[in-house]
């Protein structure tokens, strides 16, 4: 696929895989709608005033069915948008046809190459003269990420003419995103300082993109507001508990075919995506081993009847392994090479670190034969079988791929390369929980928008307060055929709440 932004009839920039899917797309989209209350009901209530409007946003968010509604909500309440999906597995070309045939500027496609990725987000971002988006979604913080990393490369480019190099890394896509700066350089030495300026803020969606902010809030680095989408509790217990504990199967099974019935599963981490991993695995019929650093998370693993241990414990013994820590270096080629022939192996967080493929591409003689277009196989000098370190890698579906050891003729079987595996095996989470995660960002959006002149948010990360998380929820209820008790007055004085709300303290942990 050629790198050249496409045009539609009535001028609106693109670039997907086949437009001729919009109207599969559009059907999709209609039918996520009904399951979406929240996103509809805020169509519904700030619609008519068009709070966005003027308002250019950016976004970087997995552009399935569900992310559609989104984007056309933020669009029916008056914004310009582009979009680019965060992960190069996680696009649903049927949803982006639609979206860049009827709504919005998207750059999007299932299996992009890295490069393509990053060019994909470059484009997003690009707003032409005006300097840029105002406002940023942002998920695992990779757009936030290139125009940080911009404008530091501008201030040094602007102090001594150095320019960034991308061989001061051994990151393959910082090396990318490092290539990207340096040659915009050439054009604009001052986009990302334009881009900084005109930036409001960034709604971030998940763990990872938080933790990133965070980092930047701690050492004084960070350009513009943030809000923490991801802890907000109709968030973070909704998609990625509920969420994880839908879609995590539905990968399995459709990347594997396998039963989940009486394996012995690994999950490593036990926080909202662990717990919802774990559940949906014991639900199967698994036999659920968790491995944790965090003693109150370990203990309730074990109060919910699961063993804790070590990875070393159990890693030549399970027959599948998930990964949901948001941290790096979980599962290494040395522990792949333990693994009994087979094992399943895959990750449910945002980037693709927390296993080591880098170890397990780079293994000394390892050799890719393409069985057909997508599907590939992997075959080790050695043996002619492995685990998924080496030897053999037979892709048996669009990212499943199985790696033969050849010490061990045995192999192992990782999921969508190591990354986000129930977007890229299945379609990820349904749209009732992603609803919820949604509405928090409008919220979120609307919020920074208002308040962009005011100097409320400072440049910090700023979490929804209480009483948004409850809308969120209420908005969730009558689909579903709540019909909520009411306190009276005398009810709300005696636990010291308002009748109308917020029910819990801030600090209140559900």
């Amino acid at each position: 696929m050629a790198l050249l932004v496409e045009t539609t009839t009535s001028g609106r920039e693109y670039k997907v895989k086949d437009m001729s899917q919009a109207d599969f797309g559009r059907l999709e989209i209609e039918l996520a709608e009904v399951e979406m209350p929240g996103l509809m009901s805020s169509r519904k209530e700030f619609g008519p005033s068009q709070p966005f409007k003027g308002a250019k946003i950016t976004g970087s968010l997995h552009m399935t069915i569900q992310t559609a509604v989104l984007i056309e909500t933020l669009t029916a309440l008056g914004a310009e948008v582009r979009w680019c999906s965060c992960n190069i597995f996680s696009t649903q070309d049927h949803a982006a046809a639609a979206i860049a045939r009827d709504s919005a500027a998207v750059f999007a496609w299932k299996g992009e190459t890295l490069q393509e990725y990053w060019w994909c987000s470059e484009r997003a971002l690009d707003w032409g003269p005006s300097g840029g988006p105002d406002l940023i979604v942002d998920d695992g913080g990779d757009v936030t990420l290139l125009i940080h990393e911009g404008l530091k490369a501008e201030q040094a480019f602007e102090k001594n003419g150095t320019l960034p190099d991308p061989k001061s890394t051994d990151n393959a896509e910082m090396q990318i995103v490092l290539t990207i700066i340096r040659d915009g350089l050439k054009t604009d030495p001052k986009r990302y300082h334009k881009m900084k300026d005109r930036v409001v803020g960034v709604s971030e969606e998940t763990t990872t993109g938080v933790k990133r902010l965070y980092q930047m809030q701690a050492n004084g680095t960070l350009l513009f507001p943030a809000i923490n989408v991801n802890d907000s509790v109709t968030k973070s217990k909704f998609d990625n508990l509920y969420g994880c504990r839908h879609s995590l199967p539905d990968g399995l099974m459709r990347a594997t075919d396998v039963m989940i019935a009486g394996k012995v599963a690994v999950v490593c981490g036990y926080g909202d995506v662990g717990k919802g991993c774990a559940a949906a695995l014991k639900q199967g019929g698994a036999r659920v081993v968790v491995t944790e650093i965090d003693p109150i998370c370990a203990l309730q693993a074990l109060m919910e009847g699961l063993q804790v241990l070590t990875l070393a414990d159990v890693v030549s013994e399970a027959d599948i392994f998930v990964t949901t820590t948001g941290n790096k270096d979980i599962i290494m080629v040395s522990d792949m090479k333990k693994m009994k022939n087979n094992a399943i192996v895959c990750n449910i967080g945002h980037f693709d670190n927390e296993i080591d493929m880098h170890g397990l591409e780079t293994y000394p003689g390892v050799k890719r034969i393409t069985i057909k277009p997508q599907t590939d196989r992997w075959v080790f000098p050695e043996t002619n079988t492995g685990i998924i370190v080496l030897a053999e890698r037979i892709t048996i579906k669009p990212q499943t791929d199985r790696w033969v050891f050849p010490e061990t003729n045995t192999g192992i079987i990782v999921l969508a390369e190591g990354r986000l595996m129930n977007l890229g095996c299945a379609t990820g989470h349904p749209s009732f929980v992603m609803s919820c995660s949604f509405t928090n960002q409008v919220i979120a959006q609307i919020e920074l928008w208002k308040e962009k002149s005011s100097g409320k948010y400072e440049k910090k990360v700023y979490v929804l307060p209480k009483h948004l998380d409850e809308k969120v929820a209420a908005l969730h209820l009558g689909q579903l055929g709540a019909n909520l008790t009411k306190l009276s007055k005398d009810q709300a004085d005696y636990i010291s709440v308002p009748v109308e709300g917020p029910y819990k303290p801030a600090h209140y942990r559900y």
